[in-house]
C-alpha cells in the first residue's frame, strides 16, 4: 500500500516539483562549474547530484511502483499499458543513473552532462504524463 501522498495529486505533484526543481538548480551549477573548467569542484557537485536522483527521484518511483502503482492497476484494469510506460521512464532514468555513475568513476566529461540534462527532460515528462493519466 502506498502512503496518503502518494496517493493525492496536490501532494504527489510537490513531491515531483521539489525533487525536480533541486535536481535542476544542482545541474545548472555543474554546467557552469564545468564550463568554467572547474573540473574538481563539478565532479563533486555531479557526485551529489547522482546521489540527489538516487534517493530522491529513484526511490521516489520505486515507491510508486511497489505500491501507487499497483493500487491503481487494480483499481482501473486500463491503466496496464500506460502503467507499462511510466515503468519503463523510471527504466530510463535508472539507466542514465548509472551510466553517469560508471563516467564519473572515470572523469567527468561533457557526456556526464548530457545525461543529466536527459533526466530531466525524462522526468518532465513523466512526472506531467503520471499527474494527468493517472489522476
Amino acid at each position: 500500500m502506498s502512503g496518503p501522498s502518494l496517493r493525492k495529486l496536490e501532494a504527489h505533484r510537490s513531491i515531483h516539483h521539489g525533487a525536480f526543481v533541486e535536481a535542476k538548480r544542482l545541474t545548472e551549477l555543474l554546467e557552469m562549474l564545468y564550463t568554467d573548467g572547474r573540473y574538481e569542484h563539478a565532479a563533486e557537485v555531479a557526485d551529489a547530484l547522482a546521489e540527489h536522483w538516487e534517493k530522491r527521484i529513484i526511490a521516489h518511483a520505486e515507491s510508486e511502483e511497489e505500491g501507487f502503482y499497483r493500487e491503481k492497476a487494480e483499481e482501473r484494469k486500463e491503466l496496464s499499458e500506460t502503467i507499462a510506460q511510466l515503468k519503463r521512464d523510471h527504466d530510463m532514468m535508472r539507466t542514465l543513473i548509472a551510466e553517469i555513475r560508471q563516467r564519473l568513476s572515470e572523469q567527468i566529461d561533457r557526456e556526464v552532462l548530457t545525461r543529466f540534462h536527459a533526466l530531466l527532460h525524462i522526468n518532465r515528462i513523466h512526472s506531467a504524463d503520471e499527474e494527468a493519466l493517472l489522476f
